[in-house]
């Protein structure tokens, strides 16, 4: 485990240092960094031999095979790797990749760009990303999605989005977000066009993404009732977050679209909490509140910012580089799934 924790001093230690600004270059050598220790794991994650198979399937095959698949993307990504004998080291570089990319330009947009990455590596970065590859990569997309949709831009969000339902159909659940833009319009010729614009997108996505996968998603997280452990602390990683923000919201210095976006996926999170409770599967309602991993970065990187609660920006910048170190120390001693990851090791290394 000495990797990960070699890469969360570099990354704690600039978050307390206060750097507020990323140089292109040094984006670059983020995503560089992270691309490959997500995409040259070796044995690395619980799901590890499940994602073998999907290479094989792929050798020999036409194009047209993996674009007729219900998620295209990630077979497309199999698919290369399998022209290419690069076999799962191919469509790791390619999901570390796509997720990185997604990650840095995110962190890169909020206040304090270290911290945000600080408090996405333990979790987002190592289980999500390292153990859920598909899902890793609908995460890193959604992020750029999330940051259109913060600029208004609900065409460049769709295609964001409909790129991330191509490796991980359940991202199109977060096609409800730009509701919370588009109702503040309504009134307006624009508002119902856009209405339009995202109805008609949501109905041709479902028909083209979901509508074949509907009844596997039901059988497989409702009817089977699977449970996820560890599905109460990443539900509650969300929920915090999103109670801070909805306590705090009209003090974050923030657009007016930004505030509606994130009250949205704050009242989602606390749906999830009740969801938790209620569902049959808590499978189904852990697996739509990984998409709500974003607000502990956003909301995280503008506590300093905003001093609540009259502490000082240095003293939450410590606060939160401590719960960073606490939530990674505490899943790779304690987590049950913890041993997948443990030890760490890198195709670069293994010669």
């Amino acid at each position: 485990m000495i990797p990960y924790f070699l890469v969360w001093v570099w990354i704690g230690w600039s978050a307390l240092s206060g750097r507020q600004r990323w140089s292109q270059l040094t984006s670059i050598g983020i995503w560089l960094v992270f691309t490959l220790l997500i995409g040259l794991r070796v044995e690395v994650g619980a799901d590890w031999l499940n994602y073998l198979p999907k290479v094989e399937q792929q050798i020999g095959a036409p194009l047209e095979y993996p674009l007729s698949l219900t998620e295209p993307g990630y077979a497309l990504a199999n698919w290369i790797s399998a022209s290419l004998n690069w076999d799962i080291f191919g469509v790791n570089l390619i999901c570390g990749g796509l997720f990185s990319a997604g990650l840095v330009r995110y962190c890169r947009n909020q206040p304090y760009p270290w911290l945000a990455l600080a408090l996405a590596f333990p979790y987002l970065t190592i289980v999500v990303a390292m153990g859920y590859s598909r899902q890793g990569v609908a995460i890193g997309l959604e992020l750029l999605a999330l940051l259109a949709l913060e600029r208004d831009r609900l065409l460049q969000f769709l295609v964001w989005l409909g790129l991330a339902s191509t490796y991980h159909a359940s991202a199109l659940t977060m096609l409800v977000l730009p509701i919370a833009t588009i109702q503040r319009s309504l009134g307006r010729l624009t508002g119902l066009l856009r209405l339009l614009l995202l109805a008609g997108a949501g109905y041709g996505l479902f028909s083209v993404i979901l509508s074949g996968s509907v009844e596997s998603y039901q059988e497989a997280y409702l009817e089977a009732q699977y449970q996820s452990q560890g599905a109460l602390i990443r539900v509650v990683l969300c929920l915090l977050p999103a109670l801070i923000f909805l306590w705090k919201r009209h003090e974050f210095p923030i657009a007016p679209q930004q505030r509606s976006t994130y009250t949205l996926m704050s009242w989602l999170a606390v749906a999830a909490g009740i969801g938790l409770v209620l569902s049959p599967s808590s499978t189904a309602v852990d697996r739509v509140a990984l998409y709500l991993i974003p607000l502990q970065i956003f909301v995280g990187s503008y506590l300093p910012l905003i001093r609540m609660q009259g502490l000082s920006t240095v003293f939450w910048r410590q606060l939160l580089v401590l719960f960073s170190f606490a939530v990674l120390s505490v899943w790779l001693f304690f987590a049950a799934h913890a041993s997948a990851w443990i030890p760490y090791r890198n195709f670069l290394f293994e010669f």
